[in-house]
């Protein structure tokens, strides 16, 4: 098992997270089956971008993002070089830190 540790985010996990993923597993995946419930509106299928995070460390450990998601981060609210859709971003045997942002483009979107 691999460990994901999640910084703090006000919504989702104000104190923060720790959990296990399984190497082949999408970090998004891992989030919600951890009770992290990071929003996912297309079903982790790769057409949105609510399931953004910034990868703080480990970044370099996973399969770069190929051009179907390059195309969607482009879209994605508050976008850092270390960004990944979360239901793209496959966890290998290296620990993760993640940061889910505060907003989403729906959120955004919406005017939150």
């Amino acid at each position: 098992m691999t460990r994901i540790v999640v910084l703090p985010n006000e919504k989702l996990c104000p104190e923060g997270a720790v959990v296990e993923a399984e190497p082949g597993e999408s970090v998004c995946r891992a989030l919600l089956r951890n009770g992290v419930d990071i929003e996912h509106a297309c079903e982790m299928s790769c057409a949105c971008t609510t399931c953004h995070v910034i990868v703080r460390e480990g970044y370099d450990s996973m399969e770069p993002p190929d051009e179907l998601e390059d195309d969607y981060l482009d879209k994605a609210w508050g976008l850092e070089p270390d960004s990944r859709l979360s239901c793209q971003a496959i966890v290998t045997d290296e620990e993760l830190v993640v940061e889910i942002p505060r907003y989403t483009i729906n959120m955004v979107s919406e005017r939150h």
